[in-house]
């Protein structure tokens, strides 16, 4: 299943499970401020070492790190990831 890390403060992430809910994709929507400090430690790797960001999604060990939201280059990641 189709994980989303997010913050409840983050436009691009509210708009993200819109989006996702709107399509009928399911997913884990998983709050980053409460993650242990491995997943926290992961998190920033998979945004290139120096910070996390959100939101960040995973499927099936495919990660694809935080970005501001835009439903088509959402779309085209979620087809490259194997969700849609």
């Amino acid at each position: 299943m189709l994980k989303l890390y997010g913050a409840s403060w983050c436009p691009h992430c509210a708009r993200t499970v819109q989006f996702l809910q709107n399509s009928g994709i399911k997913f884990e929507y998983i709050e980053v401020e409460e993650q242990s400090p491995s997943v926290i430690a992961k998190l920033i790797e998979v945004n290139g070492g120096d910070d996390w960001m959100v939101p960040t999604l995973e499927f099936n060990g495919e990660w694809r790190p935080g970005q501001v939201f835009e439903p088509e280059k959402l779309v085209r990641d979620l087809k490259k990831m194997g969700v849609i």
